[in-house]
């Protein structure tokens, strides 16, 4: 190994971030699997009743008749659980967006590493993207940028470690002598 280059950790395969990980990386087939089984499902209505789904649905519930245990309501359960868990990485990619102090910077990050519609190429491709949104931005901080965003979206997905939150509070509570209080409160905006 020479001496200017640093061994490449690999943090897809760190516990902590595994979830996101697996997340952004299934993203674009999630959408792209929603989207055709809704298009399916509506499809299937049209040329089986001659009705779009809300109006079949709406004859059902007038009818009084019940769908449980059905393909329908199978289908319509993995739908709605694809949709919600979409729904839940919007809202969390807004959120990180909207108030994180990096979060412009780290929403383009994501959008283009995992978000987006089309699969960029290679790092190059997303660095030329990136470019009007980060200026100066090379491969090294590209990597180093990348790894904060998921960081962030994580602790917004699924909360602060136990071992993140034990330490936070020792800061705050003065465990460590009431000297890095101010700095648990900086981490911690919300106890402000």
């Amino acid at each position: 190994m020479t001496k200017n280059k640093l061994p490449a950790a690999d943090v897809t395969e760190d516990p902590h971030y595994h979830d996101t990980w697996t997340l952004l990386r299934k993203y674009r087939d999630v959408v792209w699997s929603l989207e055709v089984s809704v298009r399916q499902v509506r499809n299937r209505f049209r040329i089986n009743y001659g009705k779009t789904i809300e109006d079949f649905l709406e004859s059902v519930y007038l009818a009084g008749a019940d769908l449980s245990g059905t393909e329908l309501e199978h289908q319509a359960k993995c739908i709605e659980q694809s949709h919600k868990m979409l729904c839940l990485v919007g809202s969390a990619v807004d959120l990180m967006r909207a108030k994180h102090k990096n979060g412009e910077e780290f929403y383009w990050l994501l959008y283009y590493a995992y978000l987006s519609p089309q699969e960029l190429q290679n790092v190059e491709e997303i660095i030329d993207q990136l470019r009007p949104h980060i200026r100066d931005i090379s491969p090294r901080t590209y990597y180093r940028k990348r790894k904060e965003a998921v960081e962030v979206l994580s602790s917004v997905l699924w909360g602060y470690t136990a071992q993140d939150s034990a330490g936070i509070v020792r800061e705050f509570c003065g465990q460590s002598g009431g000297r890095n209080r101010s700095a648990a409160l900086r981490r911690l905006p919300w106890l402000r």
